[in-house]
């Protein structure tokens, strides 16, 4: 966790000085005189271009750096985790926590090395930040065997489709989140220094819809392997319990935010306010349900 703080603190900087700087001009060399056939040619030398010089580079690369670094460790811990209970580490809320927020880590270490906008950790860092403070200072639990209804093959099947959908939701929110307050600042005709560095909102949105259009059909694979697990286990494909009541209002909101996508008037703010209504949901789904509601999940909890 300190070294995810330390890479949330060199985002934030790039952020705050991520100004362009456009460095001082080349020397243009002097022209050169040629003859020819008696008569004098003057070459004039083309503009040397100087590239524009990101203040909060060095910044930004370190906390890529950085983020790298904590997901390795990261990576360890759930690893460890494992060896210690003998079994995969998504027996309890503590373990589901730590797994999906190194799914979310690796997600977007997979996003910044495609689309170079390293912005998007100002917003993820904090996220795993506070998840991972939670699930060590709430939600811990010593290792134990996993109860008779989470020991199937179907545990890595849906359990893996689950986590990797989270870190594909998350991704998309940060770049919601990221286009909102870009689009806002364009429709007042300014760009301030924070926004600097980050593309068009245009751009962003194209990014947001793209994390989602990945993680929607995991998560459509994650709910329909759950469903086929409770079968397996409790002799019914879907009883409307409260996990499987929140999975499909979290799978209603972002169905409708992609749909929303396509439909004049809901492009940029309608459908990003859907899929932010989804990550709220599907936060929820992950804990609140588990803390607060009494359900067949309810070995999943604290």
């Amino acid at each position: 966790m300190a070294v995810y703080a330390l890479a949330m603190v060199c985002y934030f900087v790039e952020l705050a000085v991520g100004e362009v700087v456009v460095p001082a001009a080349a020397p243009v060399p002097a022209p050169v005189a040629a003859a020819s056939g008696g008569s004098t040619i003057t070459l004039a030398e083309p503009p040397v271009a100087v590239p524009a010089v990101p203040r909060g580079e060095r910044w930004g690369r370190t906390a890529v750096s950085l983020t790298v670094l904590a997901f390795v460790l990261h990576a360890a811990g759930v690893v460890t985790r494992g060896l210690a209970a003998g079994r995969a580490p998504w027996g309890n809320m503590y373990e589901f926590a730590i797994t999906a927020t190194l799914a979310a880590s690796g997600v977007l270490l997979l996003g910044l090395r495609s689309w170079r906008v390293r912005a998007v950790g100002a917003v993820v860092v904090p996220v795993l930040l506070l998840l991972l403070g939670l699930a060590v200072t709430v939600l811990y639990t010593d290792a134990e065997q996993l109860v008779p209804a989470l020991q199937s093959y179907w545990l890595w099947i849906h359990v893996t489709a689950a986590t990797l959908a989270a870190g594909g939701f998350t991704l998309g929110a940060a770049f919601t989140v990221l286009q909102m307050a870009r689009s806002r600042a364009e429709s007042r005709g300014r760009t301030p220094r924070w926004a600097v560095s980050l593309p068009a909102s245009e751009q962003l949105e194209r990014m947001a819809y793209r994390a989602h259009v990945f993680a929607f059909p995991v998560f459509t694979f994650a709910v329909m392997a759950g469903a086929i697990w409770a079968e397996n286990a409790w002799g019914r494909y879907w009883g409307w319990d409260p996990k499987e009541t929140w999975s499909f209002i979290t799978w209603v909101f972002y169905a409708a935010a992609l749909h929303a996508r396509a439909t004049a008037g809901w492009r940029g703010r309608g459908s990003g306010v859907l899929a932010l209504l989804g990550f709220a949901a599907l936060m929820f789904n992950l804990f609140g349900v588990n803390i607060w509601i009494t359900g067949l999940h309810s070995y999943a909890g604290v």
